[in-house]
């Protein structure tokens, strides 16, 4: 140990990030006293880290941060977790940012403070690369002179922000690939009925507890759309067909348009999804590159409206992983199970149940039989605790029959996923 020149030494205590840990390990000799002042690169203070936090005065903690970061130089990743801590003085959190951010390349900020902090003022035109803000609020963008030349991540969670800024916000940061909005405030000017966002560089966007009435975005570079419990009347994706992957949860939406964007489509993962499910199919159809197609705990108004293994086949030769979930009926089977063609590439199958029926276990069969290169098969099901006699019968009936059915399929693995 004696041996390890000290930018080494710095570069492990940078490893441990929480800052107790690091301060603590510090101690170890002078060698390491000076690793942390001068090549220490990570700090982070988070209230969960260590329950103590929770016992200390505001004041003091304040004085606890100010001299830790203080005694570092060149810090470039600072992460600053306070949810459970009242409100800080504006003045330390300020120095904090202040004296860090010539070398700060990602800074993760979930502070309240009193009065609010324009981070965008503060951290603008310099290094950093990625940038979490959590519980604050954002007002009054300036394209003219706010600049973040160099940052690629950006994600606003429980932000409260005007729809114009937002997408201001967007212009001033040129080489963004990553965009996340969680549970966003965002206000709407009365004249201002339509969010609209605009990237050239944006690559991979998630957005969760989004409630708006039409929601514009244009992204000329979009590998990954993610939309997770959010409530749209109009979502429409402009783009240049460079999509990859879609993956919508828990997402209520009227009109849902993505033009050109599903040729180069490899993923598509849907859950919990309220749409017209044969507009969907169309934008879809197109997608021959398709791999992952995830279609789980849906809500069909007619069978005719279900994506049938004919349709999949046809429309998706290279998928290699299926994952089906709905409730089953007579004419669900019939319709799901009607052509002939075969999925020849697929290898993982995945399928479930919300309400077990008899119907099941022939369901599993019929897909077996399609998929002639099939290696893994998982089953989910849902597994209520009050159940009747009849229940009993047809879980046990279900396990024999697939007990049954898997001697003919032996090179089959074969899982259980119950809850």
């Amino acid at each position: 140990m004696e041996n390890l020149p000290v930018e080494v030494i710095g570069n492990i205590l940078s490893r441990l990030k929480a800052a107790r840990d690091v301060v603590i390990a510090s101690t170890t000799c002078k060698k390491w006293q000076e690793a942390w002042r001068k090549h220490l690169h990570a700090l982070s203070f988070d209230s969960n880290d260590w329950p103590e936090y929770h016992d200390l005065t505001t004041s003091r903690l304040e004085i606890l941060i100010t001299q830790t970061i203080f005694q570092t130089r060149g810090l470039q990743s600072l992460s600053i977790s306070m949810e459970d801590v009242e409100e800080f003085s504006a003045a330390p959190v300020i120095a904090w940012l202040m004296y860090t951010r010539d070398s700060l390349r990602r800074l993760y900020y979930n502070v309240r403070t009193k009065p609010n902090i324009n981070i965008l003022e503060k951290c603008g035109r310099q290094k950093l690369e990625v940038l979490s803000l959590s519980h604050t609020s954002i007002s009054g963008v300036e394209p003219s002179y706010q600049k973040f030349p160099c940052l690629k991540s950006l994600s606003l969670s429980y932000v409260s922000i005007s729809a114009l800024d937002l997408s201001l916000l967007l212009t001033i940061c040129p080489r963004i690939e990553s965009l996340s909005l969680i549970n966003p405030d965002i206000v709407m000017s009365d004249s201002q009925a339509t969010m609209e966002l605009n990237s050239q560089s944006i690559k991979d966007i998630r957005m969760e507890v989004i409630s708006l009435d039409k929601f514009i975005l244009e992204a000329d570079s979009l590998e990954s759309l993610n939309l997770r419990d959010c409530t749209l009347e109009y979502f429409e994706l402009i783009g240049k067909g460079t999509l990859r992957a879609l993956k919508i949860d828990d997402v209520s939406v009227l009109h849902l348009d993505i033009g050109d964007s599903t040729e180069n489509l490899e993923v598509v993962d849907v859950s919990h999804f309220t749409i017209i499910w044969p507009k969907f199919y169309h934008m879809i159809s197109k997608s021959a590159n398709l791999r992952k197609l995830r279609l789980w705990g849906v809500v069909f108004d007619d069978e005719v409206e279900i994506m049938d293994l004919e349709t999949i086949s046809v429309c998706f030769p290279r998928l290699t992983h299926l994952s089906l979930s709905y409730e089953l009926g007579e004419m669900v089977l019939h319709y799901g199970l009607q052509g002939s063609s075969l999925l020849e590439n697929v290898t993982v199958l995945e399928l479930g149940w919300a309400v077990i029926s008899s119907l099941f276990a022939e369901w599993v069969a019929g897909f077996l039989e399609r998929c002639p290169r099939l290696k893994k098969l998982v089953i989910y099901g849902v597994v209520s605790e009050a159940k009747n006699e009849d229940d009993y019968r047809m879980l046990a009936d279900f396990t024999t029959s697939i007990i049954q059915l898997m001697r003919k399929y032996t090179s089959v693995e074969i899982q259980f996923e119950y809850e």
